[in-house]
């Protein structure tokens, strides 16, 4: 069975802000507990804290690793740059460095992943359009039910529609692009 955090829940909000306001949630609750309990309960009730923290320090930390915005965009830049075969090699070789099986195909799909028995079909030959539409999804969509395979990728370094976005959050096509290319291939831009 695969857990998933409700997208409203306050842990699913903290994740997304940034890491000070957990930290302030930590401090608060850590102060009214010190402050409103009796003095053999206050380090106790200070542990209610202790969630807050651990978001604190994990979104933190992932906000250190993010790519800034200066490389993403010397990023996709270098990328819109690429012809396809060069593009397509970089993104084979980033997969591969993460552990996938990647095998070039033909269709809607131009790669299929393979790690631990689950197979992505991943669409990147329109990485350079500046907005993409939902048709293309759609027919990673179709590609997706045809092959009854677990998930699909969407690589791009242009801007989607709202209208794309949505299809793919409800097919559970996941978007690759912006920040996320930046840390797949982060020897681009930075000539």
């Amino acid at each position: 069975m695969k857990w998933k955090m409700a997208e409203n829940s306050l842990f699913a909000v903290l994740l997304r802000s940034p890491w000070w306001v957990s930290a302030a949630i930590a401090a608060a609750v850590g102060g009214i507990a010190y402050a409103l309990l009796p003095a053999d309960y206050r380090i106790a009730g200070s542990f209610g804290a202790l969630p807050f923290v651990a978001i604190a320090a994990w979104t933190a930390w992932k906000r250190l690793q993010a790519p800034s915005s200066a490389r993403v965009g010397r990023t996709l830049d270098a990328v819109r740059a690429m012809s396809w075969p060069e593009f397509a090699a970089a993104l084979e070789a980033a997969w591969q460095r993460e552990g996938y099986a990647v095998t070039r195909t033909q269709g809607a799909a131009d790669f299929e992943l393979a790690k631990e028995s689950r197979v992505t079909l991943v669409a990147a030959k329109r990485w350079k359009a500046v907005r993409t539409g939902i048709e293309p999804l759609r027919e990673l969509a179709k590609a997706l039910d045809a092959r009854d395979t677990g998930a699909a990728a969407w690589v791009s370094a242009g801007e989607l529609t709202d209208q794309a976005r949505a299809f793919a959050a409800s097919r559970g096509i996941r978007i690759v692009g912006g920040a996320e290319l930046a840390r797949m291939l982060p020897d681009a831009g930075r000539r």
